[in-house]
């Protein structure tokens, strides 16, 4: 099994090159995010609770989000690997994914980092507010917070797996097709391994 976390600031193009490399490896997209509507709109027991932390404004606490990542990772068992988006966003829930992938006899395969600038992080996300209807995305103090904010707490996540060895930078400016490729050639190889 082939589990890949695709990691970057907000801007950098997660969401535009998650969709070609499941598209291209078959992957499941495991996204925090539709996890947490998905579970809540089923009312399952996890989505339950989760909703009472949303209710209250709060984030919802790691081993919920874990427990709804177990459940999706039983649902399919016959998945080539996982594309992670969205999670893990800290050192303990990396911890945390780690020991609920050893206990199902997987793991992260690779963390590919999209390394991409700053001023280009916001001219993408200005350009995106144009159209996106995100109020986040068209002013330049609030997306310059939402990137410090990313650093500061996401950092840590990219110095946990680089002690296993598990972290590729990959260039995350020029072409949406230049970009996949740079992906692919770091993918390519550990699938075949996997």
């Amino acid at each position: 099994m082939f589990n890949l976390i695709l990691f970057g600031p907000p801007g950098s193009g997660k969401g535009t090159q998650s969709e070609q490399l499941i598209a291209r490896y078959g992957l499941k997209h495991l996204s925090t995010g539709d996890l947490l509507r998905s579970e809540i709109s089923r009312q399952t027991a996890l989505g339950l609770e989760a909703k009472k932390f949303m209710d209250k404004g709060q984030l919802v606490p790691d081993e919920v989000v874990i427990g709804m990542i177990s459940s999706a990772l039983d649902e399919h068992p016959d998945a080539r690997g996982f594309l992670f988006d969205g999670f893990p966003r800290t050192s303990a829930q990396a911890e945390a994914l780690d020991k609920l992938l050893e206990l199902k006899n997987t793991s992260i395969s690779v963390m590919l980092a999209l390394d991409v600038s700053e001023e280009e992080l916001v001219k993408r996300l200005l350009k995106r507010g144009e159209t996106s209807g995100r109020s986040d995305d068209n002013n330049e103090q609030v997306i310059r917070a939402r990137i410090v904010e990313y650093h500061n707490k996401t950092a840590a996540v990219a110095d946990y797996y680089k002690q296993f060895d598990k972290v590729v930078m990959v260039p995350g400016e020029g072409s949406i097709a230049h970009i996949f490729d740079s992906l692919c050639k770091e993918i390519d190889p550990r699938m075949a391994e996997a």
